[in-house]
Order: structure tokens, then C-alpha cells, then sequence
């Protein structure tokens, strides 16, 4: 009998779940989607937008820039980089920028925005930075013993198109 009572209130989780057209922008007046970054070194990513729902996955890095692609009055739901998606509070993620190297080989973090400026440092995939601007094919990031500017291409946490200064 428990195990019938857990499908059906799996079956009223999922039925109860907000669609998209519902959940996108009934909280905030900020753009969606948008990038943030996780609070703490433990975030729980929910299958719905509340506590009842079930945790699915645990995310294990403070200040992973994540991806807000629906909100539902204080929950967001987020994607990281790896396509893992799931609902957090709004507490456990802030406004701060930051971006993480990818691809497969280390990345140069160059001292100027060019192809050909001299390397301040060799970055592996997975190191986090603060995304401080991006402007054209290049962002700079500060780290904390060094910054420097990598190629956009580079980077997750970022927009193809979007320029900004912090």
C-alpha cells in the first residue's frame, strides 16, 4: 500500500509541476534565461519547485555559474553546464558572474584581449573565475592569484552574443 501511495504522489508532483508559459518571469522582472552562480558547496536540484518534489541530483561547487532558464514564485530552476537541470530556492544561487573553463585541453588566460598576447597563465578544464566583462570574441576572469582574458569559445557562463562590464 506504501509503495501505491509514492506513485501517486509522484503522479500529483508531476501534475502539478508549472508549465513553462506559467513559471517564466512571475517573480522577477530580470531577463530569463540568465546565468548566476551556485551560493554553496551543496545545492540540491529538485524535480519540481518545492521541497515536496525529490531530490534528483546534488550539485557539489560553490560558485559554478548555472543557468536560470524558469522561475515559480521563489524557485529556480537551473541548468549547469553538463545539461543537468532541476529546481533550487533562490537562496542558493546569487547574481555574481563567473564562468567555467571547458573543452578538453588547458586554456591560455592572456594579459590583453588578443590571440597573441603574452599568457599569464594555463587554465584546465573545470577552473571557475569571476566573470568580470566580455566584449567581442573575449572575456576577462579574475582568479585568485591572476587574471586575464580568455575567448569566449573558452568559457561556459556566458551568452554568444552579450557584452558587459562589471
Amino acid at each position: 500500500m506504501r509503495y501505491h501511495r509514492s506513485l501517486l504522489a509522484l503522479a500529483a508532483s508531476v501534475l502539478l509541476a508549472p508549465s513553462a508559459g506559467l513559471a517564466q518571469g512571475t517573480d522577477t522582472s530580470l531577463p530569463i534565461p540568465r546565468f548566476v552562480s551556485l551560493r554553496s558547496d551543496e545545492v540540491n536540484l529538485r524535480f519540481g519547485p518545492g521541497q515536496q518534489y525529490p531530490i534528483e541530483w546534488v550539485l557539489n561547487r560553490a560558485s559554478m555559474p548555472v543557468e536560470i532558464t524558469q522561475e515559480y514564485e521563489t524557485w529556480r530552476k537551473i541548468r549547469a553546464v553538463d545539461g543537468t537541470e532541476g529546481w533550487v530556492h533562490q537562496r542558493m544561487v546569487a547574481g555574481k558572474r563567473t564562468a567555467i573553463v571547458i573543452g578538453t585541453e588547458p586554456q591560455i588566460l592572456r594579459r590583453r584581449p588578443e590571440a597573441n598576447g603574452p599568457a599569464v597563465a594555463r587554465l584546465e578544464p573545470g577552473v571557475i573565475g569571476d566573470l568580470k566583462e566580455c566584449k567581442g570574441d573575449w572575456c576577462r576572469l579574475e582568479l585568485p592569484k591572476v587574471r586575464g582574458w580568455l575567448r569566449r569559445a573558452e568559457i561556459w557562463g556566458v551568452y554568444p552574443k552579450e557584452n558587459f562590464e562589471n
